[in-house]
Order: C-alpha cells, then sequence, then structure tokens
C-alpha cells in the first residue's frame, strides 16, 4: 500500500471516529498519540486531508468519506497536489484553475446555502457567497509587531526567509505554521493576533488614567492591545475559567505588563456587584462569549456539528452580561462590545438591546470584514452612558 493510500485510510479514520465534541485539533493530538508510528510529515498529510474534508462545511454531504476528502483537496488546492496527482491526476492538471472551472470539471455546482445553511443569520454587508467560498482556504497567521519592534521583527523574520507581508503600522500576515517562537525569541515584540482582532482596537478610545475592565478576557489579548495603545489605564481583567485566567498572567509576564489586577468572575452572578474591586470604570471591553463562527475558516469542523438553536442561546447570554455589567460604566463612560460571530442575533441585536435596554448612546458600530482578507470576521460596537 502506498504512502498516499495509508493518509487517505488514517484521514477516513479520523473523520469518521470525530463526533464534534471537542475541538477537532484536540482530536487530531489523541489519534495521533495513538498511533506513534506516524511521523511529522505523516501526521501534517493526515491533518490537512482531515480539514480539505471540512472545509466545503455541509455540501455534498452525501458522497463517501474519501470521495469528499479528494473532493476537498481539489476545492481548497492553490497548486499541484502529490496526493491528488496520485488519485485524480485529470483533477491535478487543474489545481491552480478558477473555482468555477474545478466545479464544471467536478460536475458539481457550488450552494452555499448547502455548505452554510446559517446564511439567513447573516449580518448586514456579509456576502454569503463570497463569504463560504472562503472557507475554502486557511486563514493566515498574522501577528502585532508592539510598539517600537516592527523593524527589528521584520529583519529576523527576513533572516529567516520567511515571506511576510506588512499590513498598516503593526501587523504582519505570515505563512501559516511559521515557527514565531523560534524566529522571534522574544515574546515580548509580538502578539500573535488576527487582523481582525487587531482592529477591535481602533475603536478603544482610553485615557491616562482612567479604570477599564476586560469583563470576559480569556487570554488577554485585547487588554495587551488596550495597553499597547494607552500604557497608563488602570487594567482590571475578569473571566470565569481560572485555567483561563492563569494563561492571562503567563501570557502578560511574557509580555512585560504588570500593571493590572486580574479576578475569576461569573457575570452571571447576583453577587458580581460585591467581587468587583471599584463599582465604576471609565471603559469596559465586552468581548463576549459567542458562537465563533466568524473564525470558522480556521475551524470548518464547526460548520458541521453547530446547531441553529445555539445562536438564540449565545444572543440570550450576551445579553443577560451587558444588563449585568453596564451598571458599572461611568456616566460618560464607554463599552466596546466585540464578537467574532457574523450572526446578526450577535451583532445588530445585541447592539439595539444595548440601546433600548441598557440605555447606552451607539457612537460606532459595524462588521469588521475578514473573510476578503484571509482573516477571521468580527463585529465591534461602541456605547456611551449618558
Amino acid at each position: 500500500m502506498t504512502r498516499w493510500e495509508n493518509y487517505m485510510n488514517a484521514a477516513e479514520k479520523v473523520i469518521t471516529g470525530y463526533d464534534g465534541s471537542i475541538p477537532l485539533h484536540h482530536y487530531l493530538k489523541t489519534f495521533f498519540k495513538v498511533h506513534p508510528h506516524m511521523g511529522s510529515r505523516d501526521r501534517r498529510w493526515v491533518q490537512q486531508l482531515v480539514y480539505q474534508y471540512f472545509r466545503p462545511g455541509r455540501w455534498q454531504n452525501e458522497q463517501p468519506v474519501k470521495e469528499r476528502i479528494l473532493l476537498g483537496v481539489f476545492l481548497c488546492a492553490q497548486g499541484p497536489d502529490e496526493l491528488l496527482a496520485f488519485f485524480r491526476p485529470a483533477w491535478n492538471e487543474l489545481a491552480a484553475a478558477p473555482l468555477e472551472q474545478k466545479l464544471a470539471t467536478t460536475g458539481v455546482g457550488w450552494n452555499a446555502q448547502a455548505a452554510f445553511p446559517f446564511l439567513p443569520h447573516l449580518s448586514a454587508g456579509i456576502d454569503g457567497e463570497t463569504f463560504t467560498r472562503a472557507h475554502l482556504q486557511q486563514p493566515h497567521l498574522f501577528i502585532r509587531a508592539r510598539p517600537g519592534k516592527m523593524a527589528a521583527i521584520l529583519r529576523l523574520l527576513d533572516a529567516a526567509g520567511v515571506a511576510v507581508q506588512p499590513i498598516g503600522e503593526h501587523a504582519l500576515a505570515l505563512p501559516n505554521g511559521t515557527k514565531t517562537d523560534s524566529i522571534i525569541p522574544d515574546k515580548s515584540w509580538y502578539e500573535v493576533q488576527d487582523l481582525s482582532s487587531q482592529e477591535t482596537g481602533l475603536h478603544f478610545h482610553a485615557k491616562a488614567g482612567e479604570h477599564w475592565w476586560d469583563c470576559c478576557a480569556a487570554s488577554g489579548g485585547k487588554s495587551i492591545l488596550l495597553l499597547d495603545k494607552e500604557p497608563a489605564v488602570h487594567l482590571f481583567a475578569s473571566d470565569v475559567r481560572a485555567s483561563i485566567l492563569e494563561n492571562l498572567k503567563k501570557r502578560f509576564a511574557e509580555a512585560g505588563v504588570k500593571n493590572y489586577s486580574a479576578k475569576v468572575l461569573d457575570l452571571t452572578a447576583p453577587t458580581l456587584r460585591a467581587q468587583l474591586p471599584r463599582t465604576r470604570f471609565d471603559g469596559i471591553i465586552l468581548d463576549a462569549p459567542c458562537s465563533g463562527s466568524g473564525t470558522w475558516g480556521r475551524t470548518p469542523e464547526n460548520i458541521r456539528y453547530f446547531k441553529e438553536s445555539q445562536i438564540a442561546e449565545y444572543a440570550r447570554l450576551q445579553k443577560e452580561i451587558a444588563a449585568n455589567v453596564t451598571p458599572f460604566l461611568q456616566p460618560g463612560g464607554t463599552l466596546v462590545y466585540i464578537t467574532c460571530s457574523v450572526f446578526r442575533e450577535e451583532n445588530e441585536e445585541a447592539v439595539e438591546y444595548l440601546r433600548s435596554h441598557c440605555g447606552l448612546e451607539i457612537t460606532e458600530s459595524g462588521v469588521i470584514g475578514g473573510y476578503e482578507r484571509g482573516a477571521d470576521t468580527m463585529f465591534v460596537a461602541v456605547g456611551k452612558k449618558p
């Protein structure tokens, strides 16, 4: 049996054994642990095949697994592919062709609604056809150069022969798989952060001496972005997950961030006020728990396993959190509401709730489109308390 057939068999075993209950990359790690005979090259090939199987979403789901893998490989390929050359040499000849030509060759037409059945929920301004097709390509790896470090980072990347695309003053797009930690050994020089995520910082209008609360801080990416824009902010970070806050503290230490406080908080708890270090903040960042649908280009398995009913569940939680944290804004203070969702229930409808139920004046609001830039798609709104 050839290695290509072995790769296909292993990928099929992963796909048929996976049920969506954990992230696919975690499942793959477990799979490779119980198949230690597979070398790093083998693992890369199998992982790639599995992800290419999931990238077309729910389109052509009825096909046998191996046929669907090959279809995914063909549609995602941007140049000749050795495995495709073995199984479908005629397709491999067209591996670099436009998508429409590939679809004509296979005899199946692209159906955006079949690929992404949640299209009716998309936020205004998102083109469903372009958005769904973007899932066929893995988004880029982006890093954010921290203040004063861009030139030094570019020199290190150039010395390592890495193809890099600078975007604006601080963002760099790198090839996926770039070992940034070995090329740029000082982790305080940069943050791994998606381009759209970086652009949420354009909506942080903090001033020196103000008190800001990153209330769903996760591992702290937005907090570091805030401090890089205004180092003299007094930062309080919280998250409901203790393990995530430990990651935040480690990330802050690597970034050289010291001027902050952090605490595990449940934002839905009735005792929230008593647990806060202060009862008024000049700014609150609410990077709300959400479907993550704007990031599914990185985790395409979610398109298969996400349930439509979950949209309403996330929207309810977001409104509950917003209603609980906005009372702690100073008069004249701002709340920055962020999601990495493409669904209007989590975006525009949440903004309307912030206006009508939380009493905020919405000054900025809109989608940060990433699907045409090899990046995630996000949403951000800024509300001011009268």
